[in-house]
């Protein structure tokens, strides 16, 4: 799978702060959404139509988190774990392959 620092799901570990002391002076983020799970946010998610795909990737360049990956086939998959759905993957396409539809819960 691809993601972002080259780390996979099952390599990715949370950063563990043992004391305030080892805090940094300015905000930092705990971890990215590799370790942190924030796909149940969503409330439009995108959905990737094979036919209308042409591999260029670009929905994977531009996705801001690690929620696109490729498959064997070279294909584009959605991992709804990560996704966040807002919809930049569908909108940089630039065959209209990714469309966003209403999350149902």
């Amino acid at each position: 799978m691809n993601t972002l620092f080259g780390k996979t799901k099952e390599e990715a570990k949370p950063i563990v702060l043992k004391s305030v002391d080892e805090y940094p002076e300015a905000p930092i983020s705990l971890g990215t959404t590799l370790v942190n799970p924030t796909g149940d946010w969503r409330t439009f998610k995108p959905v990737v139509n094979e036919e209308k795909c042409v591999k260029c990737y670009i929905c994977w360049k531009y996705c801001p988190e690690p929620a696109i990956y490729i498959k064997p086939d070279g294909y584009v998959a959605i991992d709804y774990d990560y996704c966040k759905g807002c919809g930049i993957c569908a909108n940089e396409c630039p065959t209209k392959a990714i469309t966003m539809i209403k999350e149902e819960k």
